[in-house]
Order: C-alpha cells, then structure tokens, then sequence
C-alpha cells in the first residue's frame, strides 16, 4: 500500500469511535479498522474492554490523526498506547488485516 500506519488503542468503544472520528477530522485518514482485546486483569479495570483503531494515510496525516485521538480518548476513558509505523513491511501488511470483530 505504501501508506503509514497509525495504533491507537483505548479503553472501551465509546473513545474508539470518538477518537476515529477526531482523526478523521484532522487528517487525510480511512479507519482500517477496529479491534479488540480483553485483558487478563478485565474484571477490576474501570471499563473492561481495549479497542484498538487502525488508521491509515501519508505519515503526517496519520501522526496528525492520532495525535486528535490521543487527546479526545484521554478525555471519555483514557488511552493504553499509540504508535505509527510510516512505511510497514509487506510482511507486517498481512498481519494489519488480522481483526476479532466482524464486519
């Protein structure tokens, strides 16, 4: 694809869909997609469940992007981590597709 790559992962779907929205809005973006991830320890958090968004575009847009999701993420429920790779490997594509929720 030749795009960057930005990993924002937050607690609880609510920031995820906030925090996709508020990247979008900052940058040139599509949202690759949404995951999940129970922790072990799920049970005696505040909210039980991580999402992680996947977003991508040109590397400024995706810092951008997730620059906006940090900051309205840490507002609804706060934020695990983040990360952009600008130039992913072919095969680190492949495992970008890997997803647990269905479209």
């Amino acid at each position: 694809m030749g795009e960057a790559v930005g990993f924002l992962e937050v607690y609880g779907l609510t920031a995820a869909f906030m925090a996709a929205d508020a990247a979008c809005k900052a940058g040139n973006i599509t949202i690759e997609a949404f995951d999940n991830n129970k922790p072990a320890n799920a049970e005696k958090l505040k909210v039980p469940l991580i999402v992680i968004v996947k977003i991508r575009g040109s590397i400024e847009d995706v810092k951008a992007g997730i620059e906006a999701g940090i900051t309205v993420a840490s507002e609804v429920s706060g934020v695990v981590s983040s990360h952009v790779i600008a130039r992913p490997e072919k095969d680190t594509e492949k495992l970008l597709k890997l997803q647990c929720f269905k479209k």
